[in-house]
């Protein structure tokens, strides 16, 4: 299955390089019928309902073609990574510094493990983050900045935090 997996990644990534996308994630879960095939795509723009009609077809037609998802039927599933999109690659945390993000460390940093802040900076493998409560109102007492230097290789969930 691994090598399956791999096979629908650089055929997912070939089509969409040619259309400006990059691929975000690829997930192929379930068994039987049940199954369905998930690519995340995204672009610096957005992902348009066009970006993914088109990138489905395309990339569904391979995979038939070639017959590279194994068994006899799947759904495939393409979608934009979503306002809460999950923070994967080193890439990721460079392009998103400055945004509010939630994660989960595998081992536990000041007795804790969840946290929840701004992404001040990545460098070399190390995220620094603010986890000063946000205030809807400043006080006069506002408490200094607390920030949090943790290495990459202790994450082991993050997501964006929508600010709307």
């Amino acid at each position: 299955m691994a090598l399956g997996i791999e096979k629908i990644k650089e055929i997912a990534d070939r089509v969409a390089a040619s259309a400006g996308l990059e691929i975000v994630e690829v997930e192929l879960n379930g068994g039987g019928k049940a199954r369905r095939l998930r690519i995340v795509i995204d672009k610096p723009t957005g992902v348009t309902h066009e970006d993914c009609a088109n990138l489905s077809r395309e990339v569904g037609t391979i995979l038939d073609v070639e017959d590279v998802v194994p068994g006899s039927s799947y759904t495939l599933e393409v979608s934009s990574p979503g306002l809460d999109r999950k923070l994967m690659r080193a890439a990721d945390y460079e392009r998103f510094a400055g945004s509010r993000v939630k994660l989960t460390t595998r081992q536990p940093i000041n007795n804790n493990r969840h946290f929840e802040g701004k992404l001040e900076s990545f460098h070399d493998g190390r995220l620094l983050l603010d986890t000063t409560p946000v205030r809807k109102k400043a006080k006069a007492n506002d408490h200094s900045p607390q920030r949090l230097e943790i290495e990459l290789a202790n994450v082991e969930k993050a997501n964006l935090v929508p600010e709307i």
